[in-house]
Parts: structure tokens; sequence; C-alpha cells
């Protein structure tokens, strides 16, 4: 691995010497002979690591707001307060090395607990800074989910656990220092830099034709749109990014994650959802893609109460019942009471003729009545009476998306009046 004639980046290897001390140590002379700094951030808990990194356990726990031997202590006693302690440390150092333009990417090497702890770190890094986390782990659904979260961290499945090097382990540490190294050298960095104003939209399958005709449009409008997959995880990530401020505006198709989170869907992306447009004040287009249905694929609970609705099902996984008008109700409500936060400017669209590609007229999720009722709750209950459109369309059409666009392009025009007065 030459390192000749790259640019010199600094990479942070976040890790507990005091168990894999030797197996870093690789790591380390790995990095640096492709011409990096490799920078040695030791979180160490259980015991005195065989050697001090370039930010020593000592100096993460005291960060942290713990002696060393305190965390110690509590490792053995309370576990969770001392991963926590050393989170918070590393955290708040890997912050200042950001700032002082020492870091330009990051790995995490270990097991279970240095995925735990290193992917938490990496969590609070911007996004755009190249984050891989080498561990067997990869390979266990849960801790994934968990390393990822919404965020663009990359997992690596080392396969075998990081203890005592041999063939096998080698040729797998020496394929992730490899990942990381060319996503650094690569890497346009964390700096956000575009020319048009930034729009996130919202969409899955059952919008697909619609987004993707909106995103044209978008484009000759003179936006930048970005499609968010709002599976729960995807829409959790652009309520996470519109709260940064990296979106100017959103066109939110899909905004069904508010009713998977009120009766447990598949696709729920949490409590917060809706919220930080409001709370940003910029221009929304709301628009109620699924929730007409709730997501209960591989629930048998779910799917054993609902057996009475109409459902439509792709595969084991993905079941969609249709959802009710009482349930709709309820999601009104906290459509209004999160809309009624808002300062800035936001349109709530409804198709009057289905609301997705598997709501319409002749097949099994078509319900009016209840799509009625939601819009009915949703009126009374809004401040904003007049933000409620209907149109006579269906949302899964090139017509949809034209309506929805130029409503968006109407309320940003008026955020940009407001900014010239």
């Amino acid at each position: 691995m030459d390192g000749a004639g790259q640019d010199r980046r600094g990479i942070v290897i976040i890790c507990n010497l005091d168990t894999r001390g030797a197996d870093i140590v690789f790591v380390k002379e790995l990095i640096r002979s492709r011409g990096h700094e490799a920078i040695l951030l030791d979180f160490s808990m259980e015991e005195p690591p065989p050697l001090a990194g370039d930010i020593t356990c000592e100096e993460v726990a005291l960060r942290g707001g713990l002696a060393i031997e305190t965390v110690r202590e509590y490792y053995r006693s309370n576990r969770e307060t001392a991963t926590n302690n050393q989170i918070a440390g590393a955290a708040a150092i890997m912050a200042d090395l950001v700032k002082e333009g020492r870091v330009h990417g990051v790995i995490g090497i270990g097991g279970a607990t240095s995925t735990l702890v290193a992917t938490a770190v990496m969590q609070r890094l911007p996004f755009g800074m190249p984050k891989l986390m080498a561990t067997p782990m990869a390979g266990h659904g849960r801790y994934a989910e968990i390393g990822v979260g919404t965020r663009d961290i990359t997992m690596h499945n080392t396969v075998f656990d990081i203890v005592r090097m041999n063939p096998l382990l080698k040729t797998q540490i020496v394929n992730a220092v490899g990942a990381i190294c060319g996503m650094v050298e690569a890497s346009r960095g964390p700096a956000l830099l575009f020319d048009r104003p930034m729009i996130a939209v919202s969409s899955f399958g059952f919008s697909e034709m619609t987004a993707q005709a909106a995103v044209g449009m978008l484009e000759e409008a003179g936006f930048i749109p970005v499609v968010c997959h709002a599976q729960g995880k995807g829409d959790r990530a652009m309520e996470e990014m519109i709260a940064d401020g990296v979106f100017a505006g959103v066109l939110d198709l899909c905004t069904g994650a508010v009713i998977e989170h009120l009766y447990g869907g598949n696709r729920d992306a949490g409590p917060d959802r809706l919220k930080a447009a409001a709370q940003r004040g910029i221009p929304a287009v709301l628009a109620p893609c699924g929730l007409d249905f709730l997501s209960y694929g591989g629930q048998p609970d779910k799917l054993e109460t609902t057996k009475a609705r109409a459902r439509y099902i792709q595969d084991a996984i993905r079941v969609q019942v249709r959802s009710s008008a009482d349930e709709l109700r309820h999601a009104a409500d906290v459509f209004a009471e999160r809309l009624n936060q808002s300062s800035g400017p936001f349109t709530f669209l409804v198709p009057t003729r289905g609301w997705s590609s598997i709501d319409k007229e002749g097949r099994p999720l078509f319900d009016p009545a209840a799509n009625a009722a939601f819009v009915a709750r949703l009126r009374e209950r809004l401040l904003r009476r007049d933000a409620v459109k209907e149109v006579d369309m269906h949302l899964y059409s090139r017509e949809f998306a034209r309506a929805a666009v130029d409503e968006f392009v109407r309320l940003y025009g008026q955020i940009e009046v407001q900014e010239d007065t």
C-alpha cells in the first residue's frame, strides 16, 4: 500500500487498546503506509492498555467527566455508565479534531463494545465525512441497525473477531483499511457546497412515479431535489437533515410514518416526524401517501387483529393493511398539532381520487370515506384551514406531481419575498 503522491489526510482509529493493542498497531501502520496520519483514540475501560494511544483512555475518560479509575470501577458494576462516559469523552475530542481540521475520516475496529462506542461517536460527525466500522457485528442485523442509525456509516463485516491476527483476519483488516483510505482520498469532505436550494422529497414505491416526475420539475424550477426513502429510517434521516439546515424546503409526498408510529407499523420514523420543517419555518408541501395503509408484514399479532380489513400483500415482510377512519382521525390530530407550530408556509395537498398506487378505484385498499374522515378532522383542527387543498386527481400521477411542485414554487416565492423585504 504505497501512499506516494497522495495528499496527507488524518484518519482517526477508534479502539480499545486494552484487549486489541497489537491488532490496532497493525491498522495504524497500514494507514501510515498509505501516506496518511493515523490518530489512535483509545477508549479502553477494563484494564490499563499495553501501549498508549495518541489520545489516551485517561484523556477520553476525563473529557467524559470521570477519572479512568472510576470508569474501570463502573465497568465492573455499572457498565452502561462507563460506556456512556467514554462515548461522551470521545465524541467531544472528535469534535475538537474536526474543528481543527485534523480529521478527514474515521475507522472503528473491534467487537460488540467497540461497535457500540465507535458508531455512537461516528453518528455525531458531519454528513459526508468517511466513516467505517470493521467488526464481526456487521453481520448481526440488530447491531448493524443500531450502529448505522440514520447516518452515512459503512459497516464492514470482518466475519472473524478482532482477536490475535491470523491470515483470514488480516485479509479483512487490510480490506477495511483500504476502504477507509480510499474513501478519504476520494472524498470531497463534509462541506455541502451547492449553487441552488436543496429540497427534500419523501418517496417510496407507492408514490414512485409521482416522485420521479416531481424531481424533474423541481430541477426545471431551479432546485436540487434530494429523494429520501420514506421507509422509516430514510424519513427520520430527512427530519434530522432538515433540523441541521441542509434543506431549504420539503416536498413531503409520503407522510405515512406518522400513522405508522401511532399504530406500530414497520415504517415508523419515530415521534418527531413533521417537526423539523415546522420548527425551521421552511416551505413545505405535504401529501397523504402512506397514510392509507399500515405496514404490518412480519407482525403476526397485528395481522391477526386486522384480519377483517383489506390488505395488499407483496411478500411475507411487506403486507399493507388498510387504515381505518378512526386511525386516520387520530393521525390528523397529530398532523394538526405539529403543523400548527409552523412559522413557515405549508400546504397539505389532498388528491381526492386516491392516495397511493394501491389506493385507487377498483383496488382493495380504495376507501374514500376513510380518507375523507382524515381531511375533515385535519381541517377542523388546523389553525390555517385554508392550508388544506383538495385536488380532483390521483396521487400516483404526473398531474399531481405538477400540482405539488407548482404549489411548492408558490410557497417558496413567499419566503423569498419576505427575505427581500
